[in-house]
């Protein structure tokens, strides 16, 4: 088989995949953390059977559909964080992005954080809670990584910005899961409180030194 031969057929088992995918979204959207190998494979018009071809057992689609989820909030993060505005309008539009996200597609937050009740059996449902732990933690990264970059923390600011990125992921994901299920008050009354508890430390510290600034 010959190079274009082989870039042809990865690009079709690609786009094969990313149809599986959608149609594993359109079904999530429906069914929330309830959505199983079943509901999906019939999504899609194929067999059971090719879907584990193409993603392994219901552990590997979850992953592949954490992944993309996550990618496209990480993407929003980012551009939060490089909008032109002052250090507390970011710090809220950034809180505020993820809330968002959450509120927009409820289902999809669902069925990442929250595992469906005998979920492992049956196939009746994903069992999420053991996958979403490397979501947040992937998160948590991405956000000390962005303190590091931008903010001097001074001796051990590798360490502290480990400690705040996921510390304040962790914030977000209870409060933001605490108010999808309460709605006790509005988003931006949400964000607001939230800034208020983190203002404090992130107000005093200085941007790095040839760094983009926070």
């Amino acid at each position: 088989m010959d190079t274009t031969q082989r870039a042809e057929q990865q690009r079709s088992a690609d786009r094969r995949r990313r149809e599986l995918l959608e149609a594993a979204d359109r079904v999530v959207l429906r069914d929330g953390p309830g959505a199983s190998m079943n509901a999906i494979a019939a999504e899609a018009g194929i067999t059971k059977p090719i879907l584990y071809r193409h993603f392994g057992d219901k552990g590997g689609l979850y992953a592949a559909l954490a992944k993309r989820h996550t990618d496209a909030l990480l993407d929003s993060l980012r551009a939060a964080l490089d909008a032109p505005a002052d250090r507390r309008e970011r710090v809220e539009s950034t809180l505020d992005t993820y809330l968002a996200a959450i509120e927009a597609r409820p289902q999809v937050y669902r069925f990442l954080m929250h595992p469906a009740e005998g979920g492992s059996q049956n196939d009746q449902g994903f069992d999420t809670g053991r996958h979403s732990v490397p979501v947040l933690r992937r998160m948590g990264e991405e956000l000390a990584q962005v303190i590091e970059d931008r903010l001097d923390l001074g001796p051990g600011s590798h360490q502290l910005a480990r400690v705040w990125g996921h510390g304040i992921v962790g914030m977000m994901h209870a409060a933001g899961d605490w108010w999808l299920g309460e709605r006790p008050c509005s988003r931006a009354e949400l964000v607001r409180s939230l800034a208020d508890l983190l203002w404090g430390r992130l107000a005093a510290a200085g941007d790095r030194i040839g760094g983009p600034g926070f």
